[in-house]
């Protein structure tokens, strides 16, 4: 009960702030987006699996919503949320058939090959990609109503937060699941979930397959939050990004990927406000310090004193 009234009184908060520091809406959007990239990532971490090339699927979302509100005509916002997820989605499919036979480091390595050719494919092929320049993302309609930008950009906070309540509430019934309990198995005892007659790649893939979609999902909010596009979407170095947030946030809940984000963006955004030319060095120092003193990433942090304010 004490868990669902902080999840509460967290997206009241994240409703109100904007009100009064309005440039907390975009920050909120893009923690959003990247907590449901780093709730991916954390699927597979569930597994003992770490993808180094995980933004691929970021950048696929981002880059069908642009495609969608340029090539197609289609500008529903609803129905391009849904196109960039399923998108994201059955690619994940295709290549997971083939990522989730490998393990450990080479799991790895081959999801960051898969990523920078993507990467090198959306920078030169210029005429579809728009190369480095990348592609402008149209303001989408909503309910076939066009929208003032600063109307919308305040929808599209409520429509994140209501999609993260959604999706979580899903992604969290999927992990308490015979199928989600199956990927820890998978990290502590293959051969032994086998002889039970589960199949670990049926189980990898699924969970890889959710875990393209649920990155989709967050490429697509980001592309139509920032209103813009490029290949570094795809870069390994994002990938490193949605770790290092999953970690830092914690992999024992749902919940955990998005306090990652949110701390990460508010430390980042703040830095470079603040001290323009050494934020990559104060938003580093604040992450060493989480994974120093905190190794159950923020999420533990939540845990502990929640605990605490029960036995209280």
């Amino acid at each position: 009960m004490m868990r669902i009234t902080l999840i509460a009184v967290g997206l009241l908060l994240a409703v109100l702030l904007p009100l009064a520091i309005p440039w907390l809406n975009f920050v909120f959007i893009m923690a959003v987006a990247q907590g449901f990239a780093a709730l991916g990532v954390v699927l597979l971490l569930r597994a003992g699996m770490i993808s180094i090339g995980h933004a691929v699927f970021l950048a696929s979302g981002a880059y069908v919503t642009a495609f969608l509100l340029r090539q197609t005509g289609i500008t529903d916002l609803g129905l391009i949320l849904l196109v960039a997820t399923l998108g994201s989605g059955l690619f994940g499919f295709l290549i997971g058939m083939f990522m989730v036979r490998y393990r450990a480091i080479f799991f790895a390595m081959l999801n960051m090959a898969v990523s920078m050719v993507v990467f090198a494919l959306l920078a030169k092929l210029y005429h579809l990609t728009g190369g480095t320049d990348g592609v402008r993302v149209a303001t989408p309609t909503v309910l076939g109503a066009v929208l003032d930008r600063t109307v919308f950009d305040s929808l599209l906070l409520y429509i994140s937060l209501a999609l993260l309540v959604a999706v979580g509430w899903l992604v969290h019934r999927y992990l308490s699941s015979p199928l989600g309990k199956a990927l820890e198995a998978v990290h502590t005892n293959e051969v032994r979930l086998e002889y039970l007659g589960v199949s670990a790649w049926g189980v990898l893939l699924y969970a890889y397959t959710i875990s393209a979609a649920l990155a989709g999902l967050g490429g697509a909010l980001a592309a139509i939050a920032v209103g813009h596009v490029v290949p570094e979407l795809a870069y390994w170095t994002h990938s490193g990004q949605l770790v290092l947030i999953a970690v830092l946030g914690g992999i024992g809940g749902v919940v955990g990927p998005f306090i990652g984000a949110l701390f990460f963006e508010i430390v980042r955004v703040v830095a470079a406000g603040y001290a323009a030319y050494t934020w990559n060095m104060i938003v580093g120092l604040a992450l060493l310090g989480v994974i120093f003193f905190l190794p159950n990433g923020l999420y533990g942090l939540v845990q502990r004193l929640l605990k605490r304010g029960g036995g209280s």
